[in-house]
Order: C-alpha cells, then structure tokens, then sequence
C-alpha cells in the first residue's frame, strides 16, 4: 500500500497548526492561574490542581508539536517514512494513524519495553 505524502503532510499542518493555537491558549492560562491568591484552603487545592494539569497538557502539546515539526522536516530532506533506529520503511497503516511517528511499530514497541 503506498505513502498518501500530500495527505499525510496536510494531517500534519493542520495538526501543527492546531498544536500551536492549543500551546498559545496554555501558556496565556497558565499566566493568569494564580495559586495563593484564595481564602480557602479548598480552594488553594482546586487551584493547585488545576495549575497542574494544564502545565501537563501544556507539556504533552509542545512534545506533540516538536515530533510533527520533525515530521515535517523529515518530509522536507526526504526520510519521511523511515525509522530512525533501524533505517526501515514505517508501515503506511502506522503513519496514517499517527503521521508523525518517528519510528516503525517494532523500534518502537522495543524503546517501550525498556
């Protein structure tokens, strides 16, 4: 089954683009969370808790943004669809559920186990 390139590189603008609105929104929200501002302890908590789980989503975007990036680098010199430890083709299934997958499905399941 062939590569869809032009396909699999405007999955990957459109995600690259969406990743960088959704990092922007973070980093504005994670600027104007304050904890320590409350009255309530049960507040603080709240507040807490949400300062971190935004600073995690922020985490997994920007993760996310610098593999479709790569991707897109990749697709620009021309090893797009290779594994980066082994050298061999990724299969065209794996890349059409995840475009930006830098490796094949045994590297990676190998970098899992670990």
């Amino acid at each position: 089954m062939p590569v869809p390139y032009e396909q699999l590189k405007a999955a990957l603008l459109a995600e690259q683009a969406a990743l960088t609105v959704e990092v922007e929104q973070l980093n504005t929200v994670i600027k104007e969370e304050g904890v320590g501002y409350s009255t309530h302890p049960a507040d603080e908590a709240t507040n807490a808790f949400d300062q971190a789980r935004d600073l995690a989503v922020q985490v997994n975007a920007e993760q996310t943004l610098k593999l479709v990036n790569d991707a897109l680098a990749r697709l620009s010199n021309g090893t797009f669809g290779l594994c980066l430890d082994c050298g061999q083709e990724i299969d065209a299934a794996r890349l059409e559920a995840i475009p930006y997958a830098p490796l094949c499905l045994s590297c990676q399941s190998k970098r899992e186990h670990r």
